[in-house]
């Protein structure tokens, strides 16, 4: 395969590797352990909104790559039940060990706890120990997630500087602002632009039009406006028209036409959503965003990538001019132990997995770990704060019969609306949440749709009565505040546990300080006041301890930090464009580099920054300085 003026002719990689201007793709993307080529442009671990996005812009470009995901293959066209109560599913669809959201869900590998891949914990105390999401599938955490998408805002990249907390990035939002629209041109975000502080607009034309906001919702938005809360359209990764495949292709690839048709076809066989089902079950129609939907088929049509299931990396391998050469793999089907050469290595495995495989590789040139001179790999990782309250709103009592399913998820959210007075010193805690909110008459799961205590032992006429009032009149808000990254949070290699290829696992340590417990005592009492302003009555028994309030480390799979970008090299571990300072060819593309975690969700971030990245490799790589 000849590359013209866009390949790795003009990203100058020909001067030393002539002969990549014969090489012949292989015809099957998906590939077996025997059909690696010899070397790679690029090898990228992690298949998720990270190493999806990085592929994407790479081989879109003319680089040839490769990804090793840890879990097997998916596809969500043809593995969604779509049209599937829970009455069809074993058990009503309840969750279980190996299904632990539920029988549908899309992590259809993975979870709380993965079979031969344990992690430990550093305490034994329940408030310092975290729990750590691993999805083992092709796209990862993206087939299963909220898709809310919202953007980082100019203070959430200087936190620092507004509270002399955690830490500055060493970017701000201007540097981000492009890559956030071209990641919302290009997977298609709901919502609208309200012109809020701190909470980013973005670029008329940009957003796809709101879903209307069901009855909860709009209840919720006429009574929050007496305390105070803004309650609007949220930011969602899902379709609601399809996709401009005529007009937004050029403006992500301009001058490369080949780009274009490939993205504009991709777009073209994703339908809008006509709210069908739960996005956490994923989307045979591509209506949701995800990696396997999204990043990975118009990559997959260019030619220039081979994705390897099944591939548990171990290591990053380095060579004797202290660049990285590759990585160590176990091929999961066989057992064997396996290399692959890369001249650049993007880490995209998640947080803690990135943090895994840093420490793991280990040689005379790297003592602690590669990138790791700073002693800082595994430190500072963060998780979202959570917090819940729910409640019963008579005035959602006998509502007639309709169908709230919606978008899956949220219609209406609050972002944080007390900048000022935090800025003022009149709250306890140094950082926001946002509000997300629950409350429809959608598909009924597994459990009663009533409390027990509500239908009050009827049976008969009088428990279907019973029924159809309460049904769809309860409601649920939850806090997703921001964490400050503190020492006593992070995670290191197990001295003794191995799993079951021999490779260390992860032991990790945690804290929340009292300025996410004071928010998650502040949550509850902001969601008391807002249900019973709705006319309703709290059914969440109140917690006097924040330590009952808070969600447990990791339980919000928003885990970030663990090798955080900066502006110095011995206090950091990578710099502004995800490359580490001590290896200038390895690069990390997860949320593994976030030096904070702003409340706003992390995965639009982690596909802004990895765009942002890949450009970047790609200007190096035609300079000839990597």
């Amino acid at each position: 395969m000849s590359f013209g003026a866009s390949g790795l002719a003009e990203l100058g990689f020909a001067r030393n590797h002539p002969h990549l201007f014969f090489v012949i793709p292989l015809s099957m993307p998906l590939i077996q352990s025997q059909q690696l080529q010899s070397d790679y442009d690029a090898v990228i671990v992690g298949s998720g909104a990270g190493g999806g996005q990085t592929a994407y812009t790479l081989t879109l470009a003319g680089m040839k790559c490769l990804i090793l995901e840890a879990g097997r293959n998916y596809d969500p066209v043809t593995e969604t039940a779509m049209f599937q109560r829970e009455d069809q599913a074993p058990l009503l669809g309840a969750a279980t060990p190996d299904k632990h959201f539920g029988f549908h869900d899309a992590t259809v590998d993975g979870g709380w706890s993965v079979p031969g891949e344990p992690y430990t914990q550093a305490s034994e105390k329940p408030e310092e120990q975290f729990a750590w999401w691993r999805a083992r599938m092709l796209g990862g955490r993206t087939n299963h997630w909220g898709r809310i998408s919202l953007r980082n805002g100019p203070y959430d990249f200087k936190p620092y500087s507004r509270d002399g907390l955690g830490f500055d990035w060493p970017i701000d939002y201007a540097d981000v602002e492009p890559y956030y629209t071209k990641t919302e041109l290009l997977v298609g975000v709901y919502g609208t632009n309200e012109g809020l502080e701190n909470t980013p607009d973005s670029p008329p034309g940009v957003l796809l039009p709101p879903p209307k906001g069901r009855a909860a919702e709009l209840l919720a938005q006429k009574h929050g406006r007496s305390l105070g809360v803004p309650i609007l359209p949220i930011h969602r990764a899902v379709l609601t028209r399809a996709l401009d495949a005529d007009t937004i292709p050029a403006k992500l690839h301009p001058n490369n036409p080949r780009a274009q048709r490939l993205v504009a076809q991709s777009m073209r066989e994703r339908a809008a959503c006509f709210w069908a089902t739960p996005c956490g079950r994923g989307c045979s129609i591509k209506a949701n965003y995800q990696s396997t939907t999204v990043h990975l088929p118009p990559a997959l049509a260019s030619g220039n990538l081979d994705i390897l299931p099944n591939a548990h990396v171990r290591e990053v391998l380095v060579g004797k001019d202290g660049k990285a050469a590759g990585v160590l793999f176990i091929d999961k089907t066989t057992g064997a132990e396996m290399r692959v050469k890369g001249r650049v290595v993007v880490l995209a495995a998640s947080s803690g997995e990135t943090a895994r495989i840093l420490l793991n590789s280990k040689n005379a040139q790297f003592p602690q770990g590669v990138a790791n001179s700073s002693g800082l790999v595994g430190r500072y990782i963060m998780d979202t704060v959570g917090a819940n309250v729910s409640g019963q709103i008579p005035l959602l009592e006998n509502l007639p019969p309709h169908n709230e399913d919606g978008a899956g998820g949220s219609h209406f959210y609050a972002p944080w609306w007390l900048y000022q007075q935090q800025k003022a010193g009149k709250l306890d805690f140094a950082r926001g949440y946002h509000i997300e909110m629950g409350g429809s008459r959608k598909m009924p799961g597994s459990g009663s749709s009533v409390p027990e205590d509500l239908l009050g032992g009827a049976f008969g006429t009088p428990l279907k009565e019973a029924a159809r009032r309460y049904y769809g009149s309860f409601v649920s808000f939850s806090c997703r505040g921001e964490m400050i990254p503190n020492e006593g949070s992070f995670a290191e290699l197990d001295p003794e546990v191995k799993d079951q290829w021999g490779v260390p696992v992860m032991r990790w340590h945690w804290k929340w300080s009292d300025h996410e417990l004071n928010m998650a005592r502040h949550a509850q009492q902001t969601f008391s006041e807002l249900i019973e302003a709705m006319g309703g009555t709290v059914r969440s028994r109140k917690q006097k301890d924040p330590r009952q309030i808070i969600e447990p480390g990791g339980k919000i799979i928003h885990e970030v930090g663990g090798a955080l970008m900066g502006a110095d090299p011995k206090k950091s571990v990578c710099n502004g464009w995800n490359q580490t300072w001590d290896v200038k060819n390895l690069f990390l593309c997860d949320a593994s580099s976030f030096p904070s975690n702003a409340d706003k969700n992390p995965t639009l971030t982690i596909m802004a920054l990895a765009w942002r990245a890949a450009d970047y490799i790609l200007e190096q790589a035609r300079k000839g300085d990597l």
